[in-house]
């Protein structure tokens, strides 16, 4: 199975036996959890065009996903995503119109776009280097855990460019306010593991050692959890950004009122006056 085939409508896949091109992806035993592994760790685990592609494709067909609930996002060797490629990405950039560019810049914001939007929760694990694009995949996931020792810039100003990539205007101050964000825009200074955390960037920081596990262990307690909910919660984190007041409110009227209806929700009531836990099915 490759990321590149196109789902009918309805149908679903499972993604055990995805076959990644360009970097590592295992599976749970129980298929629930998958882990995707950046692997360049000579350098630094950056992304090439090939690679942009596939996460893109691979988010958005996670959409027919039968199996997996949960992703755990990583790299290889002690550093997370030193971002684009210099010499696959950057150099080639130097010499393309703006047609060529455009549908690059595009493409980038599509894998955000397909983060964003597949129902499985993502889950960062960030060790050391955490730069441009591979901070924009730490922003755009729904968790992130980190080590002490990770460093997380949007470097995009030191090379010419605006803050403005993949979202990260929009997307960053809503998770660490609007002063901090147009902070680290603007001089593509790295953020401290510290602060991170102290800025709501990070939920949570761990030893090296532990990382790993512990993102995946978060990510089996949401596998676990009443993941059809946690997929309407996600939709709704989402949409409600740009609604008023009122809208909203009616909004998750109607999201909850439809997460009501599925046979979890009976599940939980059933399992609680039983007083055992409950086993969520999605349905």
């Amino acid at each position: 199975m490759t990321g590149k085939r196109t789902w009918p409508p309805g149908e679903t896949v499972s993604f055990s036996n995805y076959e990644a091109r360009h970097f590592l992806w295992e599976v749970s035993d129980d298929g629930r959890v998958g882990t995707l592994t950046l692997n360049n760790p000579e350098r630094k685990n950056p992304l090439t065009f090939e690679s942009y592609a596939e996460l893109r494709d691979l988010f958005l067909a996670l959409k027919q996903a039968s199996d997996i609930r949960a992703v755990v996002l990583t790299g290889a060797a002690g550093n997370f995503c030193s971002g684009g490629d210099v010499f696959d990405i950057i150099e080639p950039l130097t010499h393309m119109r703006m047609p060529e560019l455009l549908a690059f810049t595009r493409m980038t914001g599509d894998v955000v776009r397909a983060m964003r939007k597949c129902p499985q929760q993502i889950i960062a694990a960030v060790d050391g280097i955490c730069a441009g694009a591979g901070a924009i995949l730490a922003m755009s996931s729904d968790l992130r855990l980190a080590t002490p020792e990770a460093k997380t810039a949007f470097l995009f100003t030191r090379v010419g460019l605006a803050g403005a990539d993949m979202g990260a205007c929009g997307i960053l101050p809503r998770i660490i306010g609007q002063g901090r964000a147009a902070e680290l825009l603007y001089t593509g200074r790295f953020m401290s593991a510290g602060e991170g955390e102290r800025w709501g960037f990070y939920n949570a920081l761990h030893p090296q050692a532990e990382l790993l596990g512990e993102a995946q262990a978060l990510a089996r307690a949401i596998a676990d959890g009443p993941w059809f909910a946690h997929g309407m919660t996600k939709t709704m984190l989402n949409q409600e950004w740009a609604m008023g007041i009122d809208e909203l409110i009616e909004a998750e009227a109607q999201a909850q009122a439809v997460c009501m209806a599925t046979q979890d929700f009976r599940r939980a009531f059933e399992a609680f006056a039983s007083k055992r836990q409950p086993v969520f099915a999605g349905n």
